[in-house]
């Protein structure tokens, strides 16, 4: 049995005889104490008149002090209002200070990455800008060394134009020169020739007189000189022949020349047409690459421009998730754990489960103006998190997932169980119904009404509290105090910067910025890849080498027509003069033929006469006349023929002007013609120069846009910095006024509780005073005169008819309960009898069962003294130190079976034990400590035999003075005891 049992018993036991000891002594002095009271009754009836009077004086002074505690209170109650003003102000300047110090470390923060990310591209764009100028140099040097061959190439052509006019002046004064000769040429030729041909006849006729003198002489008869004039006629003959094949010969060939003078005039005909069309498919070429150039400057614009567009848009995108994922993390923290867990839990339950009508927690289906947040957050509280679905056999599921996970803790709002209460709200400017001021879909006004249904918004605390109790519904400020509809006033400090709707509105905010924002971007990126992958600057690119190797061969093609028609006219001179050479070997042979041709007809005429011995005197005479007109002819000839040396100058100025003049305006025409077509053919070049220069000075600018961008964000980091030290003095300034208002604020109410006390001190010594009379309201002047006279009387007992009346009542309480007490005496000495004898008797069979179990070999021996012997045989048999241990130890388990403790503490019981009973005794103890009521056994020991049976073992070093408790196992504890014993023997 517990000692608390026994005492218990034990007090309960004596406590009727107690209480009636009490009760007797108590009604004793009642007795004396009434006896006395009768005595002092006309020293009551005196010291009350005294009294009453005491009292109206009193009265006087403590309604004074009473009002004057009221202004002291009022005053104090004003400047604690100051000074409470005073310090919210000093802490919304704190808040704000804080606010802008957060603000300010964010934006520097962002800052900071935007100068780390604007050096990064400043020096990606620097390298960029060292290519571009490389690149630049690059082709600026081989731009010079084309200006320099354009200027050779200017130089060249000036010099080609002022040869070309000289050749131009030049073949005009050869062709003015044969212009003059030609006609003179004409004339002496048509004379030489007429001259030549009288000369002919007169020859032939002189030949013919002679010929017809001399065969007079020559020949003898007719016949011999028929014969030998029929011999020349057939020897010219041959020769007439020959000179008519030559003749037809030469026609031809003349014929073939004039053919091919025309071939050839068609030949550079066409070709001149070639050319022009050529030119001017050359001239379209150009501006089809002018057009495909500023199509390719347009397509890289464009690019560029969405690169622009994709890089801020990424930008931002990230900007708005980080925000994003802080508001989230600042909303993790405002929502209770098990919660949090609970909402994760459930949109994966969803996903996995495809479960349906899950509309969400109230917080992301509500919006509304940010001066109202405190308001609904306050009047929600977590319902802000409770889960609207769309009915109670969704909420069924989800549990169970949930309870089978473990996934946290949800509360559900099933639409089809919602009752919203049905309110009439009052029709007054100073009360806004707070469901009113919510933005919601229509499905979700069942569960909005349910949360939200019974406030109303009022305009500061003391309108809440005036309406409170006029239309039974909740009030609340926009700063969150409350008052219900009973007149209950809660509220205090709330902190808007941990506000969960301005966090879950940053979170849908920044969710649809992000959306919209990703996919404006999507779209940009889709134009930019479209670009991309129509590759259409390459293929302009691919367009405009088209187009310039087209005009470049083109351009070949020119130059080779050109040639082919220098070569035409070349060939066309050679013909011409092939031509007059071959017209005038056909007149010589045509006047051969004739005078073959008049000889043979001479000779013929002559055979049809007679030989005659001399001349007639007609043919003297035409012989004498003949000779000198052959000579005149002949002189002339020769005149003529000295005055052909115009023909020569005719030859020479017709050959200079074919060979060399016409081959040289050629020569100086393809040169100055190259020259023109030279600069257009580093077009590409031009344009990647252009390029270039482009790409250098947009790097340029976007550096100096980066290092003003950078120079401005320094400047913005130094003067965030600056602004942030000033925040930080301000805050700690504002902070310590705001510690002294809070102490004033304390001091000041330290002294309002003292008033607050010292008044309800007044009012309860004016309460104490009783009932007064009129005379009461009139002076104070008496107090001290009736304070000296009272001082007669201050041994009488001032409570004398209070007591009498109070000790009446006790002493008749007293008597009752002196009855009762006599009544329950005999029923609890019967029960304590019982319960003594019940415990002994348990302690006993405990005592036997426990001395029959600590050896085998003592079985018999401890039967016949532990069983039903005399306890003086069995102290007697057990005598001894081991014995008595035993006896202890054995007492002991007894008692605890019989009435259990919660553990038992043993020292060292095994020290004075043998083997044997240590071992017994470390069995009882682990049986005692397996059996069904749980009790825990501490014990000390440097034996072997209990460590053996303990669950838990705990080894003691003494270390540096200093004692040290830690867990080890069974082999090291027996290992230590070991060592122990070792150095002890």
């Amino acid at each position: 049995m517990k000692n608390s049992e026994r005492l218990e018993t034990a007090r309960k036991t004596c406590l009727p005889g107690n209480k009636r000891n009490h009760i007797i002594q108590a009604v004793q002095y009642l007795d004396e104490r009434l006896r006395a009271l009768d005595e002092e009754k006309e020293e009551l009836r005196k010291y009350q008149q005294l009294d009453k009077q005491r009292k109206s004086l009193e009265y006087t002074i403590y309604d004074k002090e009473l009002h004057d505690t009221r202004e002291e209170l009022e005053q104090v109650e004003v400047e604690r209002t100051k000074a409470s003003e005073e310090s919210t102000k000093m802490y919304d300047r704190v808040e704000k200070a804080q606010d802008e110090y957060r603000s300010l470390y964010e934006s520097l923060t962002e800052l900071t990455k935007e100068l780390q990310t604007m050096n990064k591209e400043k020096e990606t764009v620097e390298a960029r800008k060292t290519e571009a100028i490389k690149k630049k140099t690059k082709l600026e040097l081989d731009e010079n060394d084309f200006k320099e061959r354009i200027a050779g190439n200017i130089q060249s052509k000036n010099d080609a134009l002022e040869q070309l006019g000289m050749v131009e002046r030049e073949i005009q004064d050869s062709l003015k020169e044969l212009e003059a000769i030609n006609p003179l040429y004409e004339s002496h030729v048509d004379k030489e020739k007429q001259t030549t041909k009288r000369i002919m006849e007169m020859d032939k006729k002189l030949n013919i007189l002679y010929q017809k003198q001399g065969h007079a002489t020559q020949f003898s008869n007719k016949a011999t000189r028929d014969k030998w004039l029929r011999k020349e006629i057939k020897d010219l003959k041959p020769v007439l022949d020959s000179n008519i094949v030559q003749e037809q010969k030469l026609q031809n060939e003349i014929f073939g020349l004039n053919a091919d003078l025309k071939e050839r005039d068609a030949h550079i005909k066409n070709h001149g047409v070639a050319i022009t069309e050529l030119e001017s498919h050359i001239s379209k070429s150009h501006e089809q690459f002018n057009i495909k150039k500023r199509e390719r400057d347009e397509e890289h614009r464009k690019r560029k421009e969405k690169w622009g567009e994709e890089s801020q848009l990424s930008s931002e995108i990230d900007k708005f998730k980080t925000e994003l994922e802080r508001a989230k993390k600042n909303l993790d923290h405002a929502i209770p754990g098990d919660v949090r867990r609970g909402l994760s839990s459930i949109k994966r339950i969803c996903s996995e489960h495809k479960i349906n009508g899950v509309f969400g927690p109230l917080v992301e289906l509500v919006d509304c103006e940010e001066k109202f947040f405190t308001a609904v957050e306050v009047t929600a509280g977590n319902s802000l998190f409770h889960v609207v679905v769309e009915n109670d056999n969704i909420s069924t599921e989800i549990i169970k997932h949930l309870s089978s996970r473990k996934g946290g803790r949800v509360t559900f709002i099933p639409l089809n169980r919602v009752i919203a209460p049905h309110v009439n709200y009052p029709q007054s400017s100073d009360a806004v119904p707070l469901l009113r001021r919510l933005k919601f879909d229509s499905r979700f006004a069942l569960a909005f009404g349910q949360v939200f249904g019974r406030k109303v918004v009022c305009q500061d605390l003391n309108v809440a509290t005036r309406v409170a109790k006029s239309d039974g519904l909740d009030r609340i400020t926009l700063e969150g105090d409350q008052v219900n509809r009973k007149g209950g006033m809660t509220g205090g400090f709330y902190d808007h910067r941990r506000s969960k709707l301005r966090f879950m509105n940053t979170i849908i905010q920044n969710t649809k910025s992000i959306d919209t924002k990703g996919k404006v971007l999507a779209d940009v990126r889709r134009q930019l890849q479209d670009i991309l992958f129509q590759n259409l600057n390459t293929q302009l690119v691919t367009e405009q080498q088209r187009l310039e190797a087209d005009w470049t061969h083109r351009k070949l093609q020119v130059e080779q027509l050109k040639q082919e028609i220098a070569n035409a006219t070349k060939q066309k001179h050679a013909i011409h003069k092939s031509l007059e050479q071959k017209e005038k070997s056909l007149g010589d042979v045509r006047t051969q033929m004739e005078q073959l041709r008049s000889s043979m007809a001479m000779k013929k005429a002559e055979m049809a006469t007679e030989v005659v011995d001399q001349l007639t005197p007609e043919e003297r005479e035409e012989l004498s006349r003949l000779n000198p007109e052959i000579k005149d002819l002949k002189d002339k000839l020769i005149a003529l023929r000295q005055i052909g040396l115009r023909e020569t100058r005719k030859a020479e100025l017709e050959t200079n002007l074919s060979t060399n003049l016409k081959r040289r305006i050629n020569e100086l025409h393809a040169t100055i013609s190259s020259i023109e077509d030279e600069p257009s053919s580093s077009g590409l070049e031009t344009q990647e120069l252009d390029d270039a220069k482009l790409l250098v000075e947009e790097v340029t600018n976007e550096l100096e846009s980066l290092c003003r961008s950078i120079d401005e964000k320094t400047k913005q980091v130094k003067r965030f910095k600056d602004e942030k030290a000033k925040l930080k003095t301000l805050q700690d300034d504002c902070e310590t006024k705001v510690q002294g208002s809070n102490k004033k604020v304390e001091e000041l109410f330290s002294l309002r509780n003292t008033l607050l006390a010292k008044q309800k001190e007044n009012r309860k010594k004016i309460m104490g005073l009783g009932p007064l009379s009129s005379e009461a309201f009139d002076t104070c002047r008496m107090l001290h005169g009736c304070g000296e006279q009272l001082q007669q009387f201050s041994h009488v007992n001032k409570k004398a008819l209070d007591q009498y009346v109070n000790f009446t009542e006790q002493r008749e309480e007293l008597h009752k309960r002196k009855a009762e007490l006599d009544a329950g005496d005999e029923i609890l000495d019967q029960q304590k009898d019982e319960s003594i004898e019940r415990t002994y008797k348990m302690v006993a069979r405990n005592f036997g069962e426990i001395c029959n179990a600590p050896t085998d070999r003592d079985h018999d021996e401890k039967d016949d003294g532990c069983g039903e012997a005399h306890t003086e045989g069995r102290v007697e048999k057990y005598d001894g130190v081991k014995v008595k241990t035993i006896v202890a130890l054995a007492l002991i388990f007894a008692i605890q079976k019989c009435d259990p403790a919660p553990f038992y503490l043993f020292d060292e019981i095994d020290a004075a034990l043998d083997t044997q009973y240590r071992t017994a005794v470390g069995n009882m103890i682990r049986g005692l400590a397996d059996d069904s009521v749980s009790t825990q056994f501490i014990t000390t020991t440097f034996r072997p035999e209990l460590v053996k049976v303990a669950d838990k073992i705990y080894g003691v070093s003494y270390e540096n003075r200093a004692s040290t408790v830690q867990v080890i196992s069974n082999d090291q504890a027996l290992n230590f005891i070991q060592n122990d014993h070792s150095h002890n023997t």
